[in-house]
């Protein structure tokens, strides 16, 4: 199994008090399987998502990736996991603004030693790039900043791929091209996709989904 959540809890302090977002969250995931988690704004999605990640410390549970334990890693460890196995695609873009598109699809791979010419040449290619290797972020629209986000995370060749509302900021017709495009892509790599989602359009194209409501999937 490729990624093996069990019984995973997170907790917040907030002016209230402490506010349990995760209260004992169980998900399997195998390679080359697309699977979307769905609930309300708020639910906890994210926060799942930047667990698995290494983006945050959990309070208890397990989470494994391809066999190794995000709890035994350190900070050095969990950075280096995120750069080799573990690509995220975030609502935001976060594209780095002073590099060009070029730069950007090329960023994570030369952090992960992986940087292969033909690979991010086919990537640029597939998402409708190649015009625009010289421009920067801001030269671009939001979808066309999105497929640069999506090349960006599979030009490493991640084993594990984390999707957080990839089309929450673009119209149902740019959304529709940019999934199709990062399902394509995703299936040619073999990678496994998990991706949290308000959308049932996008839910309705994975392979299975799951239902995060009041800290538990479903």
């Amino acid at each position: 199994m490729l990624l093996s959540v069990n019984n995973l809890k997170k907790s917040f302090v907030t002016e209230e008090g402490m506010l349990q977002v995760l209260r004992g969250v169980d998900l399997e995931l195998a390679a080359g399987d697309r699977l979307a988690l769905t609930g309300e704004s708020g639910c906890g999605k994210s926060t799942l998502l930047y667990l698995i990640g290494a983006l945050e410390s959990f309070d208890a549970g397990e989470i494994w990736i391809d066999g190794i334990s995000l709890a035994g890693l350190n900070d050095r460890q969990r950075a280096a996991m995120r750069r080799t196995s573990v690509g995220i695609i975030f609502q935001q873009f976060n594209l780095i603004p002073s590099m060009t598109v070029s730069h950007n699809l090329r960023f994570h791979a030369r952090l992960a030693g992986a940087e292969d010419s033909h690979w991010i040449n086919q990537l640029s290619q597939r998402l409708g790039l190649t015009e625009f290797l010289k421009a920067y972020p801001e030269q671009l629209s939001g979808g066309q900043q999105q497929r640069v986000a999506i090349g960006r995370t599979l030009a490493a060749r991640p084993k594990l791929i984390l999707a957080d509302e990839p089309t929450g900021n673009l119209d149902e017709n740019t959304s529709d091209q940019v999934i199709t495009l990062m399902l394509q892509l995703v299936e040619e790599t073999g990678a496994g996709l998990l991706v949290a989602t308000h959308s049932s359009r996008l839910a309705e194209r994975m392979d299975g989904s799951l239902h995060l409501t009041s800290g538990l999937v479903s």
